[in-house]
């Protein structure tokens, strides 16, 4: 497994979740770089969080997409600071 974070400086385009702010995205990936666990933090606060498990819910979803590991090398993190905030966020906070 691979972990990441990274800031999105955008805002979505959801109606749901769009007046929220920019979010910073926390990933685990598998081998094939497909996300098995994901974190959005909200610049507002508000959090969403998806494993297979709970793969979506109204305001989004666990990624189906392979991330690209060359985009996301310099965004990688330790395992220890994705549980961390795994442990830390509930599902929609």
């Amino acid at each position: 497994m691979n972990y990441y974070k990274r800031h999105w400086n955008e805002s979505t385009i959801d109606e749901l979740t769009n007046t929220w702010g920019t979010s910073t995205y926390y990933f685990e990936v598998d081998i094939n770089n497909y996300p098995t666990r994901q974190i959005q933090l909200f610049k507002n606060g508000n959090a969403l969080k998806y494993d297979d498990n709970y793969l979506d819910d109204d305001f989004g979803g666990l990624g189906d997409q392979p991330l690209g590991p060359k985009e996301f090398e310099p965004f990688k993190i330790d395992k220890s600071d994705f549980e961390d905030m795994w442990q830390n966020i509930n599902r929609h906070s």
